[in-house]
């Protein structure tokens, strides 16, 4: 699924359409009648993680988006190249904090209870966003198929969604899963670009005695991180991915930490920017250094397992003589 930095490029593209009624739908979901939004007004978007809410009222307000989707150092390139809003954009107290990701052992599926298919109307006025492994946004355009499936048809996307505003403009949500709530699941702390994220909790939830992969992708502690953010910080730091976190010292958990933030926060002014984002792990064959990486699928015993790619040179185990397959029960 899309990881934080391209749900933040996504708020970036809904962000202009707040205050907006809208005039027509369609779309292909069964959850959600597309038609249920005729006539709502768009009136707040705010983001979390990997989760994008959108505010719909039957009444026009005046509201401003409430959240800001930058960080502090991307917000003066935020205007940059209006234009490529209409472009493509492709495709999570202390010690409650540190409680809550040593429960979870989930990894990053982090599926909340919401509201079903019921209508912006009362006291339900949000819709949830969760995209899938392709989910995108689109804006006054529709995505197009970029080969052919496998039974040779050139069939185009259907998109799950689409919003048709007064402006004569629309938006296109594909591969998502959409709910009603009351209100945003939002928890700034946890959130790895947020100017909110607090390192303290996320120090204290991976020095937990248990492999540090888990820890990453645990949406309760960091939200936003997704398998990409994971596998590069991870090999940034020279951390195995089966390393303990209680056996890291504070300053390797401090490093790891660093490199989250700092790729999670390139990649999305990358996306600002036009560049394609770059890694050196994920995917890989070799490592920057030469080295033959290796992958495999590593998760919390009854939980989601995620391919890691890991190079055992530049990221020794710990400890250096516990056999490398050896998992936690």
């Amino acid at each position: 699924m899309p990881e934080g930095p391209s749900v933040r490029k996504f708020h970036h593209l809904t962000s202009p359409f707040v205050g907006q009624q809208v005039v027509k739908t369609g779309g292909s979901s069964k959850k959600l009648n597309p038609a249920s939004f005729q006539s709502l007004w768009f009136q707040d978007t705010q983001v979390h993680g990997k989760k994008l809410f959108l505010r719909f009222d039957p009444d026009e307000e005046t509201k401003s988006p409430s959240n800001n989707p930058l960080p502090e150092p991307l917000r003066k390139g935020e205007t940059k190249k209006e234009a490529g809003d209409l472009k493509q954009t492709l495709g999570p107290d202390s010690q409650n904090i540190s409680d809550q990701c040593s429960q979870s052992g989930s990894g990053d599926n982090d599926s909340e209870c919401l509201g079903g298919d019921s209508p912006a109307g009362g006291a339900q006025r949000w819709l949830q966003v969760s995209f899938g492994l392709f989910g995108s946004v689109w804006v006054n355009e529709f995505s197009r198929a970029k080969k052919a499936n496998k039974r040779g048809d050139w069939r185009d996307p259907i998109p799950r969604l689409v919003l048709h505003f007064s402006s004569g403009r629309f938006l296109a949500f594909y591969n998502c899963q959409m709910s009603w709530s009351s209100s945003p699941v939002v928890q700034p702390t946890s959130d790895i670009l947020s100017e909110k994220f607090h390192r303290g909790q996320a120090l204290e939830a991976l020095g937990q005695e248990q492999p540090v992969c888990y820890t990453l992708l645990d949406q309760r502690c960091f939200s936003g991180l997704g398998n990409i953010i994971k596998n590069e910080a991870l090999y940034r730091a020279g951390i195995h991915p089966l390393s303990l976190g209680s056996l890291l010292s504070p300053r390797q958990l401090e490093v790891l930490v660093d490199h989250v933030v700092e790729f999670s926060t390139d990649w999305l002014q990358g996306k600002f920017q036009g560049r394609q984002n770059h890694t050196q792990i994920y995917q890989k064959e070799q490592c920057p250094a030469g080295h033959q990486v290796r992958k495999e699928a590593f998760g919390p015993p009854g939980g989601f397992q995620r391919l890691t790619w890991w190079c055992p040179q530049c990221q020794p185990r710990l400890p250096p003589d516990e056999p490398e397959q050896a998992q936690l029960s």
